[in-house]
């Protein structure tokens, strides 16, 4: 079982990134797949979820109407597009994998880091 994040970098605030997760090892289309952040010195923090029964999504208050999370079933990724970037958003992020229905089947990728700064 593999969660591979990739996408991270530097940017400027008011900026963009588009953050990647790659599935291997499992039915990723029966998982709900989720974004979590650590920002420096803090706890980690879930960003966002998408679920697989249905497709819907949550956001936490801080990103929501600027972070859009989807998945390609195909292509075993999820993705977490981050517009309106702001310094606060600085933080390692990290995909989470669980099993609707088996949620003892729950996998974390290596994180990816994210710096928002002039």
């Amino acid at each position: 079982v593999q969660l591979v994040e990739s996408g991270g970098g530097l940017v400027q605030p008011g900026g963009s990134l588009r953050l990647s997760c790659a599935a291997s090892g499992f039915t990723f289309s029966s998982y709900t797949m989720s974004w979590y952040r650590q920002p420096p010195g803090k706890e980690r923090e879930l960003v966002a979820r998408i679920f697989s029964t249905d497709g819907s999504t949550y956001y936490a208050d801080s990103v929501k109407g600027r972070f859009t999370i989807y998945r390609d079933n195909a292509k075993n990724t999820v993705y977490l597009q981050m517009n309106s970037l702001k310094p606060e958003d600085t933080a390692v992020y990290y995909c989470r994998g669980r099993d609707s229905t088996y949620r003892a089947y729950d996998y974390w990728g290596q994180g990816t880091q994210v710096t928002v700064s002039s």
